[in-house]
């Protein structure tokens, strides 16, 4: 998906820190795209920018609606990121500048990483009538921001069943168990779904801070409520988390080593300087080779905004 919040630069050292073991809740910000699918933005928000390298985290739906109606994203450009698509219900297909064509179905991730620049489009099939998905980005570090595009879709990712929950491993390693899905900097992603009553204290890596968003039901997060108008943020110092999920309840657990410098953030952009944001910015409006073409969508190019006066670049 495109980021429509544009009026503001994120720069990720504009947030408080806080002490490690607090928990500190963000709210979430709605909004409504295409006809009727509501999504609820997790990250970046003003009082936490980042989790590990995790820049972006939408959270869409659940909804239902009538064929026709689905999504219908059109092309739009990329840099410095990779794009991450967890399908939980519903079909979304993607084409992308490098010639990618991939529908991806539920309990299936698409990883589409940016690096110079890409574009892309995603759309949903005209039959569709239901959408629940995540979409978070990935900040690429110095060493790969600049690095080829490219598409990759991983059609199963590992699971494990225990204590009562079902553990979906989408990025990293956990209880054992590592994602194939190849990132570059070190993080974590779980889909955790209840399929009974769970309460469970589980190990986290002190080096990491974590972030948890309630997608179905809501949950119980060392004795503070998560529900599923908030994010629940643990800090570095975490060396373990008490979990509490009545059945049917779904939680997903990001996490990572705060990332290795701070980035700036504007539309769908993640750069280090005002001046690189400009450039892509103007190439993406000259149609430059940078950004490709998709020739298989029949509609309209996302129009780049301006960029705001209050732009900042990262120290």
């Amino acid at each position: 998906m495109t980021n429509t919040t544009t009026d503001r630069v994120s720069q990720s050292s504009d947030c408080p820190s806080a002490q490690p073991n607090s928990i500190k809740e963000i709210h979430l910000r709605s909004a409504v795209i295409g006809t009727s699918t509501t999504i609820k933005r997790a990250l970046p928000s003003k009082d936490k920018r980042m989790i590990g390298a995790w820049c972006f985290l939408d959270h869409a739906g659940p909804v239902q609606f009538a064929p026709h109606d689905g999504l219908d994203v059109g092309p739009h450009p990329h840099i410095g990121l990779q794009t991450f698509t967890w399908m939980i219900d519903g079909t979304v297909m993607h084409h992308d500048s490098v010639g990618s064509a991939q529908l991806i179905r539920p309990k299936q991730v698409n990883l589409m990483t940016a690096g110079h620049g890409i574009s892309h489009t995603e759309v949903t099939p005209l039959s569709e009538t239901e959408l629940h998905s995540a979409q978070l980005w990935i900040a690429l570090p110095e060493a790969h921001r600049h690095m080829a595009p490219k598409f990759e879709h991983y059609p199963e990712l590992p699971t494990i069943e225990q204590d009562g929950a079902v553990f979906s491993v989408l990025v990293g390693e956990f209880l054992g168990v590592t994602s194939p899905v190849q990132v570059y900097s070190k993080l974590l992603g779980v889909d955790i779904e209840a399929a009974d009553d769970v309460e469970v204290v589980l190990d986290l890596n002190p080096e990491f801070e974590y972030g948890l968003l309630a997608m179905e039901a809501d949950a119980e997060i060392n004795g503070h409520a998560l529900t599923q108008d908030i994010m629940v943020v643990l800090e570095v110092g975490n060396k373990k988390m008490h979990l509490k999920m009545k059945k049917g309840t779904r939680v997903l657990l990001i996490g990572g080593e705060p990332f290795e410098s701070e980035i700036l953030l504007w539309w769908n952009f993640v750069a280090r300087t005002t001046e690189e944001m400009e450039q892509a910015r103007q190439q993406w409006i000259d149609h430059d080779a940078r950004f490709g073409e998709i020739p298989s969508y029949q509609g309209k190019r996302l129009i780049a905004p301006e960029i705001p006066d209050q732009m900042r670049a990262s120290k």
